[in-house]
């Protein structure tokens, strides 16, 4: 895996932790609301392996999953951001919604390169 600043890291970690926390709570008020869950509940699956494997990359910390949770996980991480840069291409210079785009995809492509590696 190629080498991040710790910046890099720290900016990685909060941006995929708060898509986590974003997909838990629309799964969460999907299912209250009785819609499809199915996409949500995927992408908040793959998140958060995402972003444990490049915790125990970077913090030693615990990684347990087999390799077909992070095949699936690594497939629809890349899935994913297509469309986030979609909306980075639409967002103003500056703005927060530029930023948040640009963290969310730089961590997610970490979290694919991550998941990549532990299959090699």
């Amino acid at each position: 895996m190629k080498t991040v600043s710790q910046e890099v890291q720290e900016l990685s970690i909060k941006s995929l932790d708060s898509t986590f926390t974003k997909l838990s709570n629309a799964y969460t008020s999907m299912t209250e609301k009785g819609s499809n869950t199915t996409l949500v509940k995927r992408r908040r699956d793959a998140v958060k392996v995402g972003l444990e494997s490049l915790q125990d990359v970077w913090y030693d910390g615990d990684f347990v999953y087999d390799k077909e949770v992070v095949v699936q996980s690594k497939d629809i991480l890349q899935s994913i951001i297509p469309s986030i840069e979609k909306q980075l291409a639409k967002a103003k210079d500056g703005s927060p919604q530029k930023t948040v785009n640009e963290r969310r995809v730089t961590a997610l492509k970490l979290a694919f390169e991550s998941l990549e590696n532990r299959l090699n």
